[in-house]
């Protein structure tokens, strides 16, 4: 049984064009609708958006993207002696080789030649370049091959590795490619999805077990949801395009209750970082990441939670954000074959919307709407595929301006929650509907960095419940990307702005009801008072490693507090673990910096070791493999 996924259905290449058309569209044109949850953000008599402060207009600066996964996989075409690629208008160098598929466990380019760009243009003389005895993946005989090429911008910035498949032995055809993929996600004890998108439309098919599963439409986007396995077993699977096959394998969970020793691994924040090189691949620290996710698979971790800050991002431009994606996802893809990732977002995940004076500051910084299309969420959930919950998003809660209309974005594929063995991973969104000008400009309203809003709380409060009848569930870990309590490089913001109550989310120009501190003390109530199982809070942000264990001794509220203060029925932990490869945070001094534990700016991941009733958690450096920390939580 399997089915196939419409819902992403060409929104990775071929629809890119229609997209961009229907952007403009809406930028330029009369029929853009702002959502009634912002104030002052009005549309003028040409179509275009500006936002309004004490009668003075300021405009949405609409930027060019750099780059889009368009523009860096180009156009590939066929030649006598090889292949010609196409850029555009692009300019820099392509570092290129051969990719042997099906001869090696994780196959990637061994890279052999460079070439620069003439007018955006390269060729490839495969005749050449891998004649005997280069030839080692005897594409002569096979008549196909594929070529992973490096697209290096002219002052040497990496910025997307590509893939390149090619039929014949001259003339050469260009046939299609998987740019990322194939992945595992969402694995059970009886399914799995596989996943992956080519560079042109084709029908594909993935075999699993002796069993193929075909699609009876071509697309650039693949996917398939593969159910009645045995639990605890190996699967070989492999996916076909056009001739051309690929081969790995995956594990289902064990059996529900079977409570089996197994290993998971957690890890956030890796947008780009200093050094030039891998650790800045437009948009991605890739050297920290793939040797975190390499470290974890050779730990033989089951699955990776990787919570928020995967890029850069920032940005206004659809396509641009999804090459930064791309190039998240083709980092960890060696090791995603074999292990899922399950992601969540943060702040630097946000598309939107700024308007500018006019020497270029921002006045007010928004998410892109329409929310449908355009949004930071809509965006993220076309990226990967993730679980989907029951909750839909902050629409019908007691702030919503209108009730028969569409007014927030999506929480699908972004707050979830997934199970393994005896372990429940509960994922949320402290960065949903996100206003990056919030916390200093309230004017525009928006959502609040570190903010859990109030549909995603009763959800929160709905599934801890859930999982605390569970007889088969004795673990859980709630993770979004702020912490509760940080300890170095955001003492400003997260869950708790100087001790500032007064921070909040506003809808439609109103605060809402509770403070960041008040919805913090009720999202630790929940984890805490209402829960027996929840074992630590995996929270990022923070560019370091560190954990507490929070105590009814420790003090977790501003001086002269005036509100209800929280009561502490039982410890927990908060493990944060931001130090995926972007820009390192030293530690600050706040009300609970005698219980933070552990303190470093060290690259890290953190594994968890379950075994029935024991949690215990190592921490390594993924760049030296020293280890950093061991914990036994329970």
């Amino acid at each position: 049984m399997y089915t196939i996924s419409l819902s992403r259905f060409n929104l990775k290449l071929l629809n890119y064009l229609f997209l961009s058309l229907t952007f403009s569209w809406n930028i330029y044109g009369q029929d853009i609708k702002v959502p009634a949850v912002h104030s002052n953000i009005e549309v003028d008599e040409k179509g275009k958006l500006y936002y309004v402060e004490d009668g003075t207009k300021y405009y949405e600066k609409i930027s060019k993207p750099k780059y889009t996964i368009q523009s860096v996989v180009g156009t590939p075409k066929g030649t006598d002696d090889g292949i010609e690629i196409d850029f555009g208008d692009l300019e820099g160098q392509i570092t290129y080789g051969l990719i042997p598929y099906n001869q090696v466990k994780h196959p990637l380019p061994i890279y052999r030649f460079n070439k620069k760009l003439k007018k955006g243009k390269i060729a490839i003389n495969i005749k050449d370049d891998f004649k005997y005895p280069y030839d080692f993946v005897n594409w002569k005989e096979n008549k196909k091959l594929s070529i992973g090429y490096r697209f290096t911008n002219p002052k040497g910035k990496i910025i997307f590795d590509g893939v390149v498949s090619v039929k014949g032995d001259g003339p050469f055809t260009i046939a299609p490619a998987i740019y990322e993929g194939p992945f595992v996600s969402n694995i059970t004890d009886n399914s799995v999805d596989l996943w992956f998108s080519t560079t042109l439309a084709v029908k594909a098919k993935a075999n699993v077990d002796g069993q193929s599963y075909n699609e009876s439409t071509a697309s650039t986007f693949h996917h398939w949801k593969i159910d009645n396995l045995q639990a605890n077993k190996e699967y070989t699977y492999n996916v076909e395009y056009d001739g051309i096959q690929q081969e790995y394998h995956f594990k289902t969970a064990p059996s529900k209750g079977s409570r089996e020793a197994f290993v998971f691994g957690y890890s956030s924040d890796s947008r780009q970082g200093h050094g030039s090189g891998e650790r800045d691949v437009y948009g991605a620290n890739t050297y920290i990441i793939k040797k975190i996710a390499a470290l974890a698979y050779s730990k033989d971790a089951s699955f990776i939670q990787f919570t928020g800050d995967l890029i850069n991002g920032y940005l206004s431009d659809y396509q641009e954000l999804q090459l930064q994606y791309t190039n998240w996802k083709k980092a960890v893809e060696p090791y995603w074959h074999y292990i899922p990732f399950y992601t969540t977002m943060g702040n630097h995940e946000i598309l939107g919307k700024r308007f500018v004076d006019e020497k270029g500051k921002v006045k007010a910084y928004i998410g892109n709407f329409p929310y449908a299309t355009n949004s930071s969420e809509a965006a993220y959930a076309e990226a990967f595929v993730n679980p989907i919950s029951s909750l839909e998003s902050e629409d019908n809660s007691k702030y919503d301006p209108n009730s028969k209309e569409i007014n927030f974005p999506s929480y699908k594929e972004n707050v979830y929650s997934y199970t393994y063995d005896n372990v429940a991973m509960v994922v949320l969104n402290s960065d949903y509907w996100y206003a990056p000008s919030l916390g200093k400009n309230t004017n525009s309203s928006g959502g609040l960095h570190g903010y859990i809003m109030d549909n995603q709380l009763k959800w929160l409060k709905k599934t801890i419940a859930m999982y605390e009848k569970d007889k088969n569930i004795d673990h859980i870990f709630v993770t979004q990307h702020t912490p509760a309590f940080p300890n170095g490089g955001h003492a400003r913001d997260d869950m708790w702005y100087f001790g500032n109550n007064e921070k909040r989310p506003f809808v439609a120009g109103k605060a809402v009801d509770k403070g960041i501190i008040q919805r913090r003390d009720q999202y630790l109530d929940i984890l805490i008072n209402k829960s027996k199982k929840v074992v630590a809070m995996l929270t990022g942000d923070e560019h370091n490693y560190n954990w507490l264990k929070l105590t009814k001794d420790m003090p977790i509220y501003p001086d002269n507090y005036p509100h209800k203060k929280l009561k502490i029925s039982r410890p927990i932990y908060q493990v944060n673990n931001g130090a995926a490869g972007a820009p390192y945070y030293a530690q600050e001094v706040l009300p609970w910096s005698a219980h933070t534990q552990s303190f470093s700016v060290e690259n890290a991941v953190c594994l968890f070791y379950v075994e029935g009733n024991k949690v215990e958690m190592v921490v390594w450096n993924p760049d030296t493999l020293n280890e950093i920390d061991r914990v036994q939580l329970r």
